[in-house]
């Protein structure tokens, strides 16, 4: 078994936590078999990484990963690019295009975002893991078979969206052979220097292969070279609702920006320093402070409620208070029409009916009708 920094220096699943440590075990045990695994976890908590390892450590090693964002195209789209399609067989198809099944033949096709598949291409995809056939777009009934290990990923809750209506409840069966879950980073801070220091060396390497001769590359000041303790401190204490994802991004920004070679608290961004404010502040403050750093997470950064919010609540990192709170805030810019808060909370329309009924099955509702 290949050790743990190991695998984060190759393969960039950098974690030496116990939370962690049982993932690369677990990644382990899966990786010896051909079995489907549904792998589980908040956005930007590395699930294509945990892909990526799984298939690095199988027999299928030397043969392709092939990744596919199942919410990034129109099930159209999609189709064509799962199963290919056959020249002629619609606009714009002057040739015959193999699908990311066939080009994954004997090796490993990774299916993220499937919680996004429309019913009629969860159908699809469910025949083709019956019979493991290729019904290309505008080809035959059968159009050749393929030897191809699927992993797919969600950050969404599949058992709530089969008891919806809106996810095949024999497709979850299918996929769901192994349920590994990928723990978000706040239940392993013991991980958040080690991934800072991996991205100030990242990123502070690729600024050095840009410089123009004035220090970080941007001609403002020194290359970054390292974190104060007291800024580590509270990067470490901070909640980190994006994740590995959100921690990458923040260190690459401190990096191009960056006017010493040590960041300190100054330099971190305003969400990281509120949160050290929240922590010693009376609890009924502290609750207005972190609606108010969802709500621009919403608004401003135009995340989802189903991301940025409904982890958080579901894993008890946020109160109930905490969500009346936000919906509050939605229900004032909105002058009480639910409706255009969810539409502020970055929901598709066909939500809105869940959104409602996640409030009301955990007393999240507030009152409309004084905002109105």
């Amino acid at each position: 078994m290949c050790s743990p920094m190991k695998r984060h220096l190759d393969g960039q699943l950098i974690g030496v936590s116990a939370a962690m440590r049982l993932v690369h075990e677990e990644i382990d045990r899966i990786s010896a078999s051909d079995a489907k695994v549904l792998v589980v976890g908040e956005t930007g908590v590395g699930k294509e990484l945990v892909a990526r390892s799984i298939h690095q450590g199988s027999r299928r090693a030397d043969r392709p990963f092939v990744p596919v964002n199942c919410a990034g195209l129109p099930e159209t789209l999609l189709e064509s690019e799962l199963f290919g399609h056959v020249k002629g067989s619609f606009t714009g198809a002057f040739r015959d295009k193999p699908g990311k099944l066939e080009i994954a033949d004997r090796g490993t096709i990774f299916l993220d975002e499937i919680g996004e598949m429309t019913l009629r291409m969860q159908g699809l995809l469910l025949r083709f893991l019956e019979t493991g056939e290729l019904q290309k777009v505008g080809g035959g009934r059968n159009d050749g078979r393929v030897d191809v290990r699927v992993v797919a990923a969600t950050n969404r809750d599949l058992r709530d969206m089969i008891a919806q209506g809106t996810f095949r409840e024999d497709l979850f069966y299918r996929l769901n052979v192994i349920h590994l879950r990928v723990p978000s980073l706040r239940e392993r801070r013991d991980d958040i220097p080690g991934l800072v220091e991996h991205f100030l060396s990242v990123f502070t390497g690729a600024n050095n292969g840009n410089e123009n001769g004035n220090g970080n590359g941007n001609g403002r000041g020194p290359t970054v070279r390292g974190i104060s303790p007291e800024a580590m401190k509270l990067v470490t204490a901070y909640t980190w609702p994006g994740n590995v994802r959100e921690l990458e991004n923040v260190i690459e920004r401190l990096v191009v920006t960056g006017r010493t070679e040590t960041i300190t608290p100054q330099d971190l961004p305003p969400e990281i320093l509120a949160h050290q404010t929240a922590t010693f502040a009376p609890r009924r403050e502290r609750r207005r402070t972190v609606a108010d750093d969802l709500y621009k997470k919403l608004r401003d950064d135009r995340e989802s409620f189903w991301t940025a919010v409904y982890p958080l609540y579901m894993q008890r990192e946020i109160t109930r208070g905490n969500v009346r709170d936000l919906v509050r805030k939605g229900l004032e810019e909105a002058r009480g029409n639910y409706k255009i808060v969810a539409r502020l909370f970055n929901m598709e329309t066909t939500d809105y009916k869940r959104f409602l009924n996640f409030l009301r099955k955990h007393d999240c509702q507030v009152p409309f009708r004084e905002y109105r």
